[in-house]
């Protein structure tokens, strides 16, 4: 770690340099910017993943980073850092100090390294992996570290020479990246982002997220009041001796008709 801050010093010392090398690095950090924007997603505000070693070349090239870096990139920054480069510029020492004040007023990002920090380089890998989703730009003078970081395309990277902070051009991976994205060999992480909008937009992609939480329907027994034995129910007395009378009514009835027929027929004779 020691090491990482020691090739920072090679950063400082040779004045800021002419006017028009200022407007000369405008124009590419633009340019720069532009690719960045248009292939990846990356826009304002820029959020710049500072480590200890940017922070001790800024302190020794008096550079003040909240002023210098938005008329630099020409658009608002916000300067970000992690635990882990807190934690490991406090164990580096009072040689560090200054640094340290520097990352302490910048806002700290969640790093997967709650339990058990790891160092500085490695947190801020780790910060861009899988298509740097979150549009950092990492802002190192380790040169270990930015070597790893042109490894990973769509991940801009700064660094300060000369005392003046300086927007590095796109990697060679990040440029072989863009062109298979063209040629329609991959799908850049900003291209699928755009798709699912589109799609969400106009109704085309169910709400996966509503369809898992509905419930489902639980395979239930019978139920345990319809599995009882029916009560046989007690007979009504009141009914069946109102059905008897007229039973009988009926009989009485049938019989008094006979008598009169019969009647009949003897005075007929």
């Amino acid at each position: 770690v020691r090491e990482a801050f020691t090739d920072a010093s090679w950063s400082g010392g040779l004045g800021p340099g002419k006017p028009g090398m200022k407007i000369t690095r405008q124009k590419h950090a633009k340019k720069h910017l532009g690719f960045f924007r248009n292939n990846f997603g990356v826009r304002e505000p820029y959020q710049i993943l500072l480590d200890g070693t940017f922070c001790q070349a800024a302190l020794r090239g008096r550079i003040q980073l909240r002023e210098q870096l938005p008329r630099y990139l020409m658009g608002e920054t916000q300067l970000c850092t992690t635990r882990c480069v807190l934690k490991e510029l406090e164990t580096l020492g009072k040689d560090l100090y200054g640094a340290k004040l520097i990352a302490q007023k910048c806002q700290v990002r969640n790093c997967p390294h709650f339990k058990n920090a790891v160092s500085g380089s490695e947190c801020l890998l780790s910060m861009v992996e899988e298509g740097n989703p979150h549009h950092y730009f990492v802002a190192t003078q380790d040169q270990n570290l930015s070597v790893k970081v042109k490894k990973k395309p769509g991940v801009p990277l700064m660094f300060i020479i000369q005392n003046t902070m300086v927007l590095d051009k796109p990697s060679p991976k990040t440029i072989a990246f863009v062109k298979a994205v063209e040629s329609g060999q991959l799908v850049s992480v900003h291209e699928k982002e755009s798709i699912k909008h589109l799609k969400e937009e106009q109704g085309l992609v169910k709400n996966t997220e509503q369809s898992r939480r509905k419930k489902r329907k639980k395979i239930s027994g019978p139920n345990p009041l319809s599995c009882l034995k029916k009560k046989k129910k007690a007979p009504d007395t009141q009914s069946s001796a109102s059905e008897k009378k007229r039973k009988r009514k009926r009989i009485r009835n049938r019989s008094n008709s006979k008598i009169l027929s019969e009647k009949q027929n003897a005075e007929g004779e």
